[in-house]
């Protein structure tokens, strides 16, 4: 296993849509590994393969940060959503940015798991936000995207003040 290096904002990769894990081989299982080992490295919650640099529909998610509930999924879906709730939310790509995101509360996932298997996952509350804020990395979409105009742009501000 590796940690990988985590592509940060505003890498080009982060705004592409991951393409669908059509054969789920050893490149597929390394990166599923690898990605593991970098959220916890990293003292994420979650990751999504756009993060580390490759393009594909590909998360792994963990609230515990111990191991206890790693969850890694293959061309994941939601398929039933309930409900909303705001919670702040940070991420790996964006390392200065947190701010309250709505999410919904309860939601009902679908992929393949490692082994290829088709697997639902009902999630409520942190891991449901966390399943959420992955997804979006999948389709391109930044927690920077689901804020008001003003705050990303006060955002986009305190980057290039940090890079001159």
């Amino acid at each position: 296993m590796s940690v990988l290096k985590i592509v940060k904002y505003p890498d080009p990769i982060l705004r592409k849509k991951g393409e669908p894990v059509e054969i789920i081989d050893g490149k597929i299982k390394k990166l599923v590994k690898d990605m593991v080992e970098t959220m916890y490295t990293a003292q994420g919650i979650g990751l999504a393969a756009p993060q580390v640099g490759e393009s594909l529909r590909v998360i792994t998610v963990d609230i515990t940060h111990k191991g206890d509930q790693l969850i890694a999924l293959i061309n994941p879906e939601i398929i039933y959503y309930e409900g909303e709730c705001t919670e702040e939310e940070g991420c790996l790509s964006l390392p200065d940015f947190k701010e309250a995101i709505q999410r919904k509360k309860k939601i009902l996932v679908k992929g393949l798991n490692i082994a290829g298997d088709e697997v639902q996952i009902p999630a409520e509350d942190l891991l449901s936000n966390a399943f959420q804020h992955e997804l979006d990395h999948l389709d391109g979409i930044l927690v920077i995207d689901r804020v008001s105009k003003l705050k990303r742009d006060i955002f986009k501000n305190k980057l290039r003040k940090k890079k001159v």
